[in-house]
């Protein structure tokens, strides 16, 4: 299997296609695995990197650098192995504040940020609820988690994704609950109005875990950045409605495409 050793883990990574480069990140505790849907398309005239940050999917789960920080250090290392070329960065619920945090750290070695249902700085409004959700993790994983995750998903959202998203959750590292743990400390906001990548929000409309709201008022900090909300969605719409999410993907990096040509 396609593995990369970065900063005292290993990563599963896979890599396809020719073409401007597209990086995908997956949201907590699932896998590459979920842009399944957008891959056959996409690999046509892009290359396409899905990775398994580290604790989850199929790579490594170690105890430590289970941070924002540590992940955006192995996405830098990753970047350089791999030699991408200025990738766009699309990223899924937590997967979106790493791709935020790359622009906001590199942004000489990205093209564009797309977050996908990102939560922004909505846990930091939230301290209580992330508190009581880092405890009930601890206390009984297996029934917090499938409480919790279909809550993430529209009404009549087919039961085996629900059920397939639990099961990734519960095959990951126990680790990755550090995320959770200091969410309510993250707020993207201050460092938002010198982004120096473009960024484009896809948001389901029907999101309950992160209030369009969220993204709105990301985006009115930042120059030049805009928001698609995707109907019918909830926070997970590259699996929910694929068609719609990646017709609004593709229209995303076309709109970013003439910023890009502007940056030095």
């Amino acid at each position: 299997m396609p593995g990369l050793d970065v900063n005292d883990t290993t990563l599963y990574y896979e890599d396809e296609g020719t073409g401007p480069a597209l990086l995908f990140l997956h949201g907590w505790g699932t896998s590459g695995r979920t842009w399944g849907a957008q891959l056959p398309g996409f690999v046509r005239d892009h290359r396409v990197v899905t990775v398994d940050w580290r604790g989850c999917g199929r790579s490594a789960r170690p105890s430590r650098g289970n941070t924002t920080s540590g992940v955006v250090s192995d996405l830098v290392a990753l970047i350089g192995a791999l030699r991408l070329d200025r990738p766009v960065v699309i990223g899924s619920s937590v997967g979106g504040t790493f791709a935020t945090e790359l622009g906001v750290r590199r942004p000489d070695l990205i093209r564009g940020v797309v977050p996908v249902g990102a939560p922004g700085y909505w846990p930091s409004t939230q301290a209580q609820a992330q508190t009581e959700l880092v405890a009930a993790l601890r206390r009984d994983r297996a029934g917090t988690v499938a409480d919790w995750v279909p809550g993430w998903y529209a009404p009549g959202t087919a039961p085996a994704l629900i059920d397939w998203t639990v099961r990734q959750i519960l095959d990951s590292g126990v680790y990755i609950d550090e995320h959770q743990a200091t969410a309510a400390g993250y707020d993207p906001r201050p460092a938002l109005p010198g982004l120096q990548v473009p960024i484009h929000y896809l948001h389901g409309e029907l999101d309950t875990a992160i209030p369009v709201e969220v993204p709105r008022a990301c985006a009115a900090l930042t120059p030049g950045a805009e928001v698609s909300v995707i109907a019918g969605s909830g926070h997970m719409p590259h699996q929910e409605l694929p068609d719609r999410f990646n017709a609004a993907l593709r229209a995303a990096l076309a709109r970013m495409a003439p910023a890009t040509r502007a940056i030095p």
